[in-house]
């Protein structure tokens, strides 16, 4: 199992927001600009700022000067380790289906046999 490491806690955090996960997947497109990135969200540009320094701090977005312009992109590392992380739980619950449908295979053979017998 992987490690929690403060990273990790702060790159779920960050995901735990909708207004953040809709800007993740507006940057996985390309980049863009802050004002691109705030228009959807009906917030005032100093509340999408807050989500924007979240995304920043989780090393989830990056964002550079370009003129006058602030260009944000997506980086990907943070969201690689957190898969990393999930995949642990996705093979827990795979196996674990696995075994429920045995289980429940078993009684239904069992009961098909006594049922041919009488």
């Amino acid at each position: 199992m992987q490690e929690i490491t403060p990273d990790l806690v702060r790159t779920f955090a960050a995901l735990s927001d909708p207004v953040r996960m809709a800007t993740l997947a507006r940057l996985a497109d390309g980049p863009a600009t802050v004002g691109e990135l705030a228009e959807p969200s009906a917030l005032s540009p100093a509340g999408f700022s807050k989500h924007l320094s979240v995304l920043q701090a989780a090393g989830l977005v990056t964002k550079e000067l370009d003129g006058r312009k602030h260009i944000c992109r997506l980086q990907v590392e943070p969201l690689r380790a957190a898969f990393d992380w999930l995949s642990f739980y996705r093979q827990f619950w795979s196996d674990n289906l696995d075994r429920l449908e045995e289980f429940l295979d078993k009684p239904a053979a069992r009961n098909n046999g006594e049922k041919k017998n009488k």
